[in-house]
């Protein structure tokens, strides 16, 4: 299903289409299904990464991964609260062909949250030590937490020709647009802005002044839409997830 929607105009750019919705999980960036793990005072058995070869990225052919295997990689992004953990978790669990980056954090684990399923769990010096040492595709700090794609782990992906899914942030999309040129960005846009607003202050989980700066976010990021390849309007998730899976091309 591909329809125009003109419930949201502001800064509207590039294709649009009526997709899923539900609440979020999580309003901050990147969360996936599987990933090596990351070090730094976390349980052993979530792994390590190895550390970055430095060679450059290429596929079986010997091609180089921004021509035609860097389309297979698809960037979901969008403001808080918008619904994109919830759309990951489903594709989790309805496409596991789908690989789904994990990304690394230096936020708190919250309830019923696993180091290495939601995201790996780091502080800051782990977080230094990744940045430094060239570990991350893109990372970006969020409501006073910093959050990471490592880089290893999709590259590997991608070189084998795998659909790859990452949910990150628009300061995160813009640096894979920067790496990754030929990558394709998903905008997931709510409704309304009164529907926006409403789940934020609904989850009842955060004091105001998160909320607040939630929604300043938001707004920035509404106004970004324009940068993005494609808009899907939140309203069924079931929908969202058909058109990521469509526009990945998963049999």
């Amino acid at each position: 299903m591909r329809t125009a929607d003109a419930r949201l105009t502001d800064g509207r750019g590039g294709s649009t289409a009526a997709a899923g919705s539900g609440l979020p999980e999580d309003g901050a960036p990147g969360t996936g299904s599987t990933g090596a793990g990351l070090p730094g005072g976390e349980p052993a058995d979530a792994g390590t990464i190895p550390p970055d070869s430095g060679a450059p990225m290429t596929a079986p052919d010997g091609s180089r991964t921004h021509g035609p295997l860097a389309r297979r990689l698809t960037v979901l992004s969008g403001p808080s609260g918008v619904g994109k953990s919830t759309v990951v978790a489903e594709i989790r669990r309805s496409h596991p062909r789908v690989w789904l980056s994990v990304s690394v954090t230096t936020r708190a684990p919250r309830p019923g949250e696993t180091h290495g399923v939601q995201y790996f769990f780091v502080d800051d010096a782990g977080f230094d030590r990744l940045v430094a040492e060239g570990e991350l595709l893109e990372w970006a700090e969020f409501a006073g937490n910093r959050y990471g794609t490592p880089r290893k782990p999709v590259e590997e992906r991608l070189a084998r020709g795998e659909p790859v899914l990452l949910e990150i942030d628009l300061q995160g999309a813009r640096q894979v647009r920067q790496t990754m040129p030929q990558a394709q960005l998903v905008f997931l846009a709510p409704p309304s802005w009164d529907e926006l607003v409403r789940r934020l202050t609904g989850r009842g989980t955060e004091p105001p002044e998160v909320i607040e700066r939630r929604l300043d976010a938001a707004r920035v990021e509404l106004a970004a839409e324009k940068e993005f390849d494609l808009t899907l309007v939140n309203t069924s998730v079931r929908d969202v997830c058909s058109e990521l899976v469509t526009l990945m091309a998963v049999q």
